[in-house]
Parts: C-alpha cells; sequence; structure tokens
C-alpha cells in the first residue's frame, strides 16, 4: 500500500512526495517501524532535489496526523543505497528486502517488504540519486516466468546495484535474490510490462498450462493460536512438529499479540520477535526452513515459512492488511494475508481475528466480508488491476473467527464436552449455522471437529473460565480451505500448551501443486509462437459497447452505487484504457471509479466493467454546495485503436455528513426538506457567520444531527463497554444517516456501537474541523496550560465553540461510567483528538511532539471542569 498520501499532508508547498514505503529500521537488536518517503522540492533557482524523509508512525498511515518526522537524509552526491546480506539470514525468492543508506553522516539499515511498493520506491530512489538511472534489480518473475539476466546491471550506478550474481547451482543451497530465475524458460515474458504480442503469448500459455505441468503433492502446516497478550512460555514443538513429518510449507497465525493501549495505537511491539523467534524454534528439527514473509497488524500476524529447497520455486510474494476495528481503521479487529506462487500454482493464507462476543455474529460475517472486498495484492504486470483473496488457486484461513456455541447454556455445554459429543455440541456452532446459510465463507470446506472447543480456559490451566463472565466454551479458533487438489491429513487442538485462555490448533493438509515439466513447456511455447506469427496482421482494433450512458439516482453518502457495461472485442487482440481528459490529473472524479481501469482482451472475448460510484468525506461537502454534480465523461482509450466516450449522470441526495457545523446550525429542517439552492447558500456561508450580526435568524446553537447522536448515546451507552472502540454494522450506519438527513429520529434503532461510530464518521467528515484549522497552532503551543487552551477555545467561532464544550460535557459524563465501560482518559483524548484537532493541508512537517500535544490539549478538558 502507498501511504504517500499521508505523507503528502505533512508537507510544504513546493514539496512533493513522489513514493513512499513502510519498512523496518535495523540498529543491533532493535527493530523500529518506518514510513520513508522520497520527497522531491524545488530550489530557490529553479531546479530540483530530492531527500528521504523518514517517519515514525502509528497503525497504518492513513492521514499526516498518523506520522511523525524523525529525520531527513538529502539525496545527494554521497548518497548510497545498496542492497545487503544480513549475517546468517538465508534469502529466498520473495524474501524481505534489507538494504543499507550510507552518507558521509549516517549509515542506515532497512528491511523493505518483498513486493511491487519496495520495487518502485527502490526504482525512483535509484532514479532521483545525481547521475543514477533506472532500478529494476527487484523485479519478480511471473507466472512460470523467468528474468532475462543478459540485459540488466548495464548502466546502473554502484551503490543500486542488485545481487544477481550467483549462478544456478547456487540457488539450491542459499537462494540470494528474487532477480534469480526459476527455472530456465523462455525470455520472452520477462519484461515487466509485456508488449502487445508477449502478452497474447503469456495469455495462451496459461490456457494451455495442463498441457506441460504436472501435479505433485506438498505437505503444509497451517496454526492458529490466539495467545491473550502473553510473551511465550512453553515451547511450541508441541504444537509445530510434534507426532509429524516435517512439512514443506509451514502457514503460522496470532491473534491478540499485544493488547496494550500502545500496541493499538502505534505499531511497534516487542511481542513480534518474541513469538517470530519462538516459531522459529519450533519448526520440526528434521528439516531447515527459510522464513518468506511476516505480517502484523497491531496483534494478527502471519508468518510464512518454506523448506530451503523449495525457496527457488516460490515467488510473486506479496502481503497486506485491513483493518476491521472502529471506522475500518483500527487493527485490532481485521485479518493479514499473504499470497505466493509456489510453481505454477497460486496461493493465498489469510489469519483473521473476527468480532468477539457471541451476539455479534452478524458483525462477524461483516468482518470476513470486508476482508474479502478490501484485501487487494499488486501484481507483478503494474498494468493488470489487483488480485484479490479469492482469485487464487488454494485459500487457507485461519485464526480466531470468534464463532461461538448458540442456544444452549454453559453447564449444558460443559456436559456435552465432557460426554465428548462433539457432534451434538457442533450442531449448535454459529459457523456451521452461518456457513449452511451461505452468508460466510461460501466454497470453503472445514474438517471435523473431533476435539473439544479451544475456548475459554483459565491462563495456565486446562480449566474453563471461572472468571465472573464465566464464558461459554467455543471452537473460536478454526482453520479452513478452499480449492483443488486438498486433503486433509489432520484438524486438532493442542491441550498442552497453557500459556493463553485458547489452545492452539493445527491442520496438516497434503496440497497438489502444479509443477512445470521444463521440456514439455519449451514445446508448448514454440507451437504458441508458430501460431502467432501465422495469425499477426495489422488490423486496427475495434470493440463494442453494451451500455455508454450511466445514471446514478438518488446517490448517498458512503453508500457505494456500481453500474456495469460489458466489453465485447472482435477480432483484434487489444489492450484497453480509460485515459486522462486534456489538463486533468485523473480519467475520472473522485467520487467515480472503473474496476477494472485497463486491461487486455483476447479476439472474440468479453469484459464486464464496474464503474463504482462512492461519496466519502473528500467529495461530499462540494456535492452538498453544488459546486461539484454527479457528471462525468470517461474516455475509453484502445491502444492502436479509436477512443469511446461515456456519460456519466446523477443527482446526489444532501447530507449532514460532510455539511460544516455552521451550516447545519442555520438548517431548523432537516437537509432532505431543504430546497438545493437554500443547501448550497447555507453550505458556501463562511465559517465566522453567527458572530457578526448575520442576517440569517434563530440558528440553533448546535447541530441537531449531532445532538441526535449524542443524546442516543447519553441514554443508552454510557455504561457500553467497548464503546468507540468497537465497530457498528455498515446496514446500520445507513439507517442511522437517514434518519439523520430526514429527521426521522423517532425510528432510530440502531446498535450503541453503530450510533458511537456514526459520530466519529460525523465528526470525521466535517470540511472545517471542530477546533478550526486558524487554531491548531495555538491550542499545540498551550497544550500544557489549561487557563491558556480555554482562551484559545473561547476565540473560535460561536457553533464550533458550542460543539466542542457540548461533546467535551459529553465525554466526561462517560468516564463518570469508567467502571462499566472501561474507558479512560488517554483513550479518549486520542481518538478523539485527531478528529476535533486536525493538522492543516499542507502545514509544515510534525514530529511525535507536536501529536503529544494534540491528545494533551484535549486531555486538558477531559480531567479538569469546564
Amino acid at each position: 500500500m502507498d501511504q504517500s498520501v499521508a505523507i503528502q499532508e505533512t508537507l510544504a508547498e513546493g514539496e512533493y512526495c513522489v513514493i513512499a514505503v513502510q519498512g523496518v529500521l535495523c540498529e543491533g537488536d532493535s527493530r523500529q517501524s518506518r514510513l520513508l518517503g522520497l520527497v522531491r522540492y524545488r530550489l530557490e533557482h529553479g531546479g530540483q532535489e530530492h531527500a528521504l524523509f523518514l517517519y515514525t508512525h502509528r497503525r497504518m498511515a492513513i492521514t499526516g496526523d498518523d506520522v511523525s518526522l524523525d529525520q531527513i537524509v538529502p539525496v545527494s552526491r554521497d548518497f548510497t543505497l545498496e542492497e545487503v546480506s544480513p549475517d546468517g539470514e538465508l534469502y529466498i525468492l520473495g524474501s524481505d528486502v534489507t538494504v543499507q543508506l550510507d552518507t558521509a553522516e549516517l549509515s542506515l539499515v532497512f528491511q523493505l517488504p518483498f513486493g511491487s511498493q519496495t520495487r518502485m520506491f527502490l526504482h525512483e530512489v535509484a532514479r532521483a540519486c545525481p547521475g543514477g538511472s533506472n532500478f529494476d534489480g527487484l523485479r519478480p518473475n511471473g507466472k512460470g516466468v523467468p528474468m532475462d539476466q543478459s540485459s540488466r546491471g548495464q548502466d546502473k550506478p554502484e551503490s543500486l546495484q542488485p545481487r544477481q550474481n550467483k549462478s544456478k547451482s547456487e540457488i539450491t543451497d542459499m537462494v540470494r535474490s528474487s532477480t534469480i530465475t526459476v527455472s530456465d524458460k523462455a525470455h520472452i515474458l520477462s519484461m515487466q510490462k509485456f508488449g502487445l504480442r508477449d502478452t497474447i503469448v503469456k495469455s495462451h500459455l496459461l490456457q494451455k498450462e495442463e498441457d506441460y505441468t504436472y501435479i505433485q503433492n506438498f505437505r503444509f502446516f497451517a496454526g492458529t493460536y490466539n495467545v491473550n497478550g502473553q510473551s511465550p512460555k512453553e515451547c511450541l514443538r508441541l504444537w509445530l512438529s510434534n507426532g509429524i513429518q516435517a512439512p514443506d510449507v509451514y502457514c503460522v497465525g496470532f491473534q491478540e499479540l499485544d493488547l496494550s493501549k500502545e500496541a493499538f495505537f502505534f505499531h511497534d511491539t516487542p511481542k513480534e520477535e518474541e513469538w517470530f523467534k519462538a516459531v522459529s524454534e519450533g519448526l520440526h528439527p528434521d528439516a531447515k526452513y527459510a522464513k518468506v514473509k511476516l505480517i502484523r497488524l497491531v496483534g494478527i500476524m502471519l508468518l510464512l515459512y518454506v523448506k530451503q529447497e523449495h525457496a527457488a520455486y516460490i515467488s510473486e510474494v506479496e502481503a497486506e492488511t485491513v483493518g476491521t476495528g472502529i471506522m475500518g481503521r483500527m487493527g485490532n479487529k481485521g485479518g493479514v494475508a499473504i499470497r505466493f506462487q509456489f510453481h505454477n500454482t497460486s496461493i493465498c493464507v489469510v489469519n483473521s481475528h473476527l468480532a468477539a462476543h457471541i451476539e455479534e455474529y452478524e458483525r462477524r460475517n461483516q468482518d470476513y466480508k470486508d476482508i474479502c472486498s478490501r484485501m487487494q495484492f499488486c501484481q507483478p504486470d503494474p498494468s493488470l488491476p489487483p488480485l484479490t483473496i479469492s482469485n487464487h488457486d488454494v485459500i487457507l484461513w485461519l485464526g480466531d473467527l470468534n464463532y461461538r456455541i448458540e442456544e444452549l447454556d454453559v453447564e449444558k455445554v460443559k456436559k456435552l464436552i465432557e460426554e465428548k459429543d462433539f457432534q451434538m455440541l457442533y450442531a449448535y456452532d454459529q459457523l456451521k449455522i452461518q456457513v449452511a446459510a451461505k452468508t460466510v465463507f461460501e466454497g470453503f470446506t472445514e474438517g471435523e471437529l473431533t476435539f473439544q472447543p479451544t475456548y475459554k480456559y483459565d491462563t495456565g490451566s486446562d480449566d474453563w473460565d471461572t472468571s465472573e463472565k464465566c464464558r461459554a466454551p467455543a471452537w473460536c479458533d478454526r482453520i479452513l480451505w478452499k480449492g483443488k487438489n486438498i486433503t486433509q491429513l489432520s484438524y486438532q487442538s493442542h491441550m498442552a500448551l497453557k500459556t493463553s485462555d485458547h489452545k492452539p490448533v493445527s491442520s496438516v493438509f497434503d496440497i497438489g501443486v502444479r509443477v512445470v515439466n521444463d521440456e514439455l513447456y519449451r514445446k508448448t511455447l514454440e507451437e504458441i509462437v508458430r501460431s502467432l506469427d501465422k495469425m499477426e496482421n495489422a488490423n486496427i482494433p475495434s470493440v463494442s459497447l453494451s451500455k455508454r450512458e450511466f445514471c446514478f439516482q438518488n446517490v448517498k453518502y458512503m453508500q457505494l452505487k456500481v453500474e456495469s457495461f460489458t466489453i465485447h472485442n472482435g477480432q483484434v487482440p487489444c489492450h484497453f484504457e480509460f485515459i486522462n481528459k486534456p489538463d486533468e490529473e485523473s480519467y475520472c472524479k473522485q467520487w467515480l471509479n472503473a474496476n477494472p481501469s485497463r486491461g487486455f482482451l483476447l479476439p472474440d472475448s468479453d469484459v464486464e466493467i464496474d464503474l463504482e460510484l462512492f461519496v466519502n468525506k473528500m467529495t461530499a461537502t462540494k456535492l452538498n454546495s453544488g459546486e461539484d454534480k454527479i457528471e462525468d465523461i470517461l474516455v475509453l482509450h484502445l491502444d492502436r485503436g479509436k477512443d469511446y466516450f461515456l456519460s456519466v449522470s446523477g443527482n446526489y441526495l444532501p447530507s449532514c455528513f460532510g455539511s460544516p457545523i455552521h451550516t447545519l446550525c442555520y438548517m431548523r429542517e432537516p437537509i432532505l426538506d431543504l430546497p438545493l439552492e437554500t443547501i448550497s447558500e447555507l453550505t458556501l456561508m463562511p465559517v465566522w457567520t453567527g458572530d457578526d450580526g448575520s442576517q440569517l435568524d434563530s440558528p440553533m446553537e448546535i447541530p441537531k444531527e449531532l445532538w441526535m447522536m449524542v443524546d442516543y448515546l447519553y441514554r443508552n451507552a454510557v455504561q457500553q463497554e467497548d464503546l468507540f472502540q468497537q465497530p457498528g454494522l455498515r446496514s446500520e450506519f445507513e439507517h442511522i444517516r437517514d434518519c439523520l438527513d430526514t429527521g426521522m429520529i423517532d425510528n432510530l434503532s440502531a446498535s450503541n456501537h453503530s450510533v458511537a461510530e456514526a459520530l466519529l464518521l460525523f465528526l470525521e467528515s466535517l470540511p472545517e474541523p471542530v477546533i478550526c484549522y486558524s487554531t491548531y497552532h495555538n491550542c499545540l503551543e498551550c497544550s500544557g496550560n489549561y487557563t491558556a487552551s480555554k482562551q484559545v477555545i473561547s476565540t473560535l467561532p460561536i457553533f464550533h465553540k458550542n460543539v466542542f464544550h457540548y461533546l467535551m460535557a459529553f465525554l466526561r459524563e462517560l468516564l463518570k461510567n469508567s467502571a462499566k465501560n472501561h474507558l479512560d482518559e488517554n483513550i479518549l483524548a486520542s481518538i478523539f483528538g485527531s478528529l476535533l484537532l486536525r493538522n492543516p493541508a499542507g502545514h509544515q512537517k510534525l514530529d511525535m511532539t507536536e501529536k503529544k500535544k494534540a491528545q494533551e490539549f484535549i486531555h486538558q478538558f477531559l480531567c479538569n471542569p469546564l
């Protein structure tokens, strides 16, 4: 994921973040996450230079509020960036990339994730070096595709030369680089951006894959363990390697790696290294293993290892994360995944931690759907659309899925367990019921549950939960699979491990993988090339479109609308792509997206294009005001062919979400009851309206929509556990939005968590935050002085000041009930600090001190009387 947007928000005028990548700064035994941004800036005499900006960050860096500048390294004449080999570490195809940055003043070592983002980042850094050129040394292979070594490394700076001088015989024992070929195949497909002819060759090779491959079984170990925030206290061999043959591949997942508040809001945790070391020491002693990838999102971690002899056949490794916590950002719940190519079979391993509590099965279902829809992996060819989880031959899904046993009381559950009547108990398992209803894991298979539930035990024992809550036992920890040629050999829990309140679970599979026969591959390739030689011609490509005009009616805030059409190709293979119109930065407006936006069509073939319309906080205000409309023209371009024009139109239903505070205060009627001209006029009013004796009469002190949400929470949720930390349901948010926009508050029926998340989304969508941008610096400067802080608040426009005091009073009311809701001042200051006190766009770079001051500013008002 490119996080350059977050960096760009911290830069000054004239500075531009070309690209960013998230890595790990290695200093001795210390490992600290860093965001590296390549920044271009203009010089006074008109030239331009580059520098690496290094940031600390929290969570996934989504906005400028999530990052703090650590240091700046100019890309000058003495700047070098070289790939290095850490002592004793085995490199394999797809492993993380370790680079050393040197200047005259400092030397730093970073570990960067293998994948397309790192490749592009290093490529851009190389271009930015004085006298530098393209850096292609980290390009991965395609499916069964080699790299052409003959034309590489000729004109690159010595400081950026990749490792590519190992012979094939050396690969078997220690694969040195992702640039080394998997097997000796034709160089025709070696380029990252395929030409038209090469694309046709690749497509035909994929169609004829069965002609030159055979199925070979490999043994996979999949394991999942919710460790409840504990450090490893026991040898993991009882889980990972006891009583089994040495697996070819290990897929090991953890949940709740770290339960501290620091891990929730920040990226780093020492638990990652502790458990990684424990797993590495617990692997089967009869084989040597190489780590392919480690990916972590807060407490959800996934590790992938392969036997050393298989390392050369692993390629196209990508890893991604999806947080499904509050507002879709927090990573306390969600999933991580690693996808890779093993020989000629694509495999995706997902580790997820879904929503807790017995009654939240719908939230778990939604978490699963969110992970499936939002998890996307870049492809080696950047012209191709991203891959989703479902775009793989084999999928292994493991984790703490948190589905419980319903309709039985605790004692009945324990009695069935004591009688080992797992079949009867399984009939009441929520996951079984939801899969049967086809609401989740459609097409997946799970083995028979012949072991007792893995949750919840008293830590350090095999005794069921004796705490006050006395949780009913449940099979929370599960492993499922999807794909062909998969045989499950075992599925079991491991009672001997007592570190956590969960027991680890493992499954061993024999998975049939497509392996290439080199001789048959060459014959197939030659046949395809001969056939193409006969059919090549100079005809101009032409397509037909099933539809060219699209009308999106009654578009609502944060409600996805999709219109589809089909492109049918004629007799000439062609590339298609939506292109920018003159003087525009994108092929479409910000609220629109075409999926896929580019692609390749074989003769007489079709592709369906989805036009996706989604209005969010970035686009809602201009649609409310009428400055923008649901109108656009898309240009579909054929390579060597003509252009086709698509018309997009529609109407947007204005919403309180994305409307300014002062605007809403002057809307005594629901926004959807007002004429569009009135909404436009009020939305375009200056923020200080109301302090100057405006001709507009009878404004409300605060927006009625804000009052409706806060009042609902005050009446129903002051003692709600996990308030503002557990997300609600998307369907309920849409219901809440409609109630607010129509004024039908009496119809509001939603969970406390959904209303709480709607409140946060409302504050995030304000075009001018509650504490105005103009007072941001003053707030930071007086964050340690409560008297001065109150003075700054007193200077806010009247409506913003009213909202601030109203919210602080509500949050202090929540703190009075902290014994029940478990909230404290630090949690609330962290959550609301980034919403009420936002960094002005284009502001100077921030450091961690300023971030802490912003939280301290809000913290004062939670601990002191107004």
